[in-house]
């Protein structure tokens, strides 16, 4: 199982490209960020950094979207990295959530994200697509290009998309349950439509925190990762409004606990002491993240693993960043690896 770190382009960028570096040297093998360029800086100037500074990482969005660069310019962002550093990057996309919200607009359909992954794929790997009624290339994109398109999902049009077209599936959550139903999901639909589902990788991401054992520990750990059921909540209140409650389009284990959810505002988005976040319980922290001891950690990534998981993204988004890192290059990378 890869081991991915998951970071906010918050500035100092300098301090982001240091911990990269230091997550390379403990074992982690991608380098992911935000990309919701009002409430953080811009990603793809900062993967140049990191990609200089580091050796072996990949890096990309988790997740840009169809609608904030045109998709030209983000087949061309891609490939001008993979040109100066090798293929070391992934492009992670989805709808919009906060990129789009926080600028007044919606979430992309899933009908412009399928066009989108397809018209960046074809141009970043060097191939002609048609582009608003023309047929465009990138002349200058050398043979052996490549980029692989990861989508993040969670409905069921949704993942059913993810498994006709996309070369993985980017899962923002580490429930047992939603993430074997998930998968699941997306296999059936990388079947059906005549694709090898193990050729479809299974990143589940999700905040970590490596804690001593003790119950304060625990407690100060929940709240600073109880901001992650509030983005989920996100993304789960559009399922509701698209599908209700208890439709059996989605499992009632995912919408249950948004019940007490009243608004959100963006700008405490992914961070500590979201104010927002008050509604979510212990128990849906306990299910969505990764918390408890290292041996803690390696178990439940062993159990993900067997759910078909190939990646875990942390998020590093709370008051231990550089704690964490360190206690997983220690000891779970080595544990997972081992076994």
């Amino acid at each position: 199982m890869d081991i991915g770190l998951v970071l906010q382009t918050d500035p100092p960028a300098r301090l982001l490209v240091e911990r990269m570096k230091r997550a390379e040297a403990a074992g982690f093998t991608h380098g992911w960020t935000f990309d919701s360029c009002v409430l953080w800086q811009e990603p793809f100037v900062i993967y140049s950094q990191i990609l200089a500074a580091t050796e072996r990482l990949t890096v990309g969005p988790m997740v840009t979207n169809p609608v904030t660069r045109t998709w030209e310019v983000t087949a061309s962002l891609f490939a001008t990295l993979n040109d100066m550093f090798g293929n070391r990057t992934v492009c992670g996309i989805g709808r919009g959530d906060s990129a789009q919200r926080v600028a007044g607009r919606k979430p992309a359909s899933l009908e412009r994200l399928g066009h989108a992954m397809h018209v960046i794929k074809e141009l970043a790997e060097g191939r002609e697509a048609e582009l608003d009624g023309t047929m465009i290339r990138i002349p200058w994109v050398g043979e052996g290009a490549q980029l692989p398109i990861w989508m993040g999902a969670y409905g069921p049009k949704a993942l059913e998309l993810t498994g006709r077209q996309a070369d993985g599936f980017i899962l923002q959550l580490a429930d047992e349950f939603l993430t074997e139903w998930m998968v699941k999901a997306v296999r059936r639909a990388a079947e059906e439509a005549g694709r090898d589902p193990d050729t479809v990788t299974i990143c589940v991401a999700a905040p970590a925190y490596v804690t001593d054992g003790s119950a304060e520990q625990l407690a100060h750990a929940r709240e600073q990762c109880r901001w992650f059921g509030g983005m989920v909540g996100n993304h789960v209140a559009d399922l509701v409004a698209r599908y209700g409650e208890h439709s059996g389009m989605v499992p009632d284990e995912l919408t249950a606990y948004i019940k007490e959810r009243h608004g959100y505002d963006y700008s405490h988005h992914g961070r500590a002491g979201n104010p927002d976040t008050t509604f979510v319980p212990d128990e849906i922290v306990d299910r969505f993240c990764l918390i408890g001891t290292a041996e803690q950690h390696v178990a439940k990534l062993e159990r993900l693993r067997a759910l078909g998981v190939h990646q875990f993204a942390v998020y590093a988004m709370h008051d231990a960043v550089d704690d964490v890192i360190d206690a997983y290059g220690q000891g779970v990378i080595p544990a997972v690896t081992r076994r």
